[in-house]
């Protein structure tokens, strides 16, 4: 057994996010494109007396350290299938903004089980850890896998994504976060009575990443859940709109927010619009990124 492995697991954005009626569990069924761009979290585990969690970085202070950490839930399932002690010290340095809507809790817990996997020896299959991410998380097996992939269900059953170039974001990271069910909980508050019809994945939307074609991507990206965000965080508006007058291709929340994504045409635009985002006012700080990028991956 090594003394110790770094996993690098990146971010998500949702360049859609198609979500349907209530099921009787609770859960939405989605068409969720899911994109994985180049912001990570570095999640190293070595061997312990017992499972601790440790964090640093941006905002780690908000970031769990019990039983509660998608990372430390990933170290016990894997341990629990295998028969033996979650005794780990992981440990995680942050980059992924906390609590705002690209996944990264659920990178960590990707990132933590696929760790635990290589320190360990377990030698369990993709197939074997995709479930385990499933059981974690919605967002988990994207994580796990990332590059482009559509996510059915509640998002856990991928189907890869063909893509024909890079797109070029900007990330505006807000002040707090968002509870990713209190989201949920006030889009079937505005959708009120009306009917919910089942969600698909936009052929338009497809069509633009295999052709790596930036304008048809703005033209078709969509976020269901945006009104809900912006109803529950309103300066959220003045952000999406700062962005759009910056010359941002689409302007959207990304995912349950309250971090808002912009598509830009190249590095150059993402360089003009992150400037004008951070000289708004509207947001607490602006990170740059492209993708799609690998999922998790194993550091040498």
């Amino acid at each position: 057994m090594t003394a110790s492995v770094t996993v690098r697991v990146p971010a998500k954005v949702n360049v859609q996010l198609a979500v349907g009626p209530v099921r009787p569990d609770g859960f939405h069924d989605l068409a969720n494109v899911f994109l994985a761009v180049g912001l990570h979290d570095e999640v190293t585990v070595r061997p312990a007396d017992e499972l601790r969690v440790t964090c640093e970085g941006p905002d780690a202070g908000q970031v769990p350290l019990d039983a509660s950490n998608l990372a430390a839930r990933a170290a016990l399932a894997l341990a629990a299938r295998y028969g033996r002690e979650a005794n780990v010290h992981i440990h995680i340095a942050k980059d992924i903004p906390v609590a705002g809507g690209m996944a990264g809790g659920s990178a960590d817990g990707a990132g933590a089980l696929l760790a635990c996997d290589a320190l360990w020896g377990t030698g369990a299959s993709r197939e074997e850890l995709l479930e385990i991410c499933a059981e974690l998380g919605s967002d988990v097996p994207f994580s796990l896998v990332g590059g482009a992939a559509l996510g059915r269900g509640r998002g856990e059953l991928l189907t890869p994504l063909e893509t024909g170039g890079t797109f070029h974001w900007v990330f505006a990271v807000a002040d707090g976060g968002l509870s990713t069910p209190a989201v949920y909980a006030e889009c079937d508050r505005l959708r009120g009575a009306a009917e919910v019809p089942e969600p698909l994945a936009s052929a338009a939307l497809l069509d633009a990443l295999r052709t790596g074609d930036a304008k048809a991507l703005a033209d078709a990206v969509s976020n269901d859940l945006q009104p809900a965000a912006v109803s529950l965080r309103p300066s959220l508006a003045a952000t999406l709109a700062a962005g759009e007058e910056a010359g941002a291709l689409a302007a959207m929340v990304s995912g349950s927010g309250p971090t808002t994504a912009f598509l830009t045409a190249d590095p150059a635009s993402a360089d003009q619009v992150a400037r004008a985002l951070h000289a708004s006012g509207t947001c607490r700080a602006v990170r740059i990124a492209s993708g799609p990028v690998r999922g998790a991956t194993v550091l040498a």
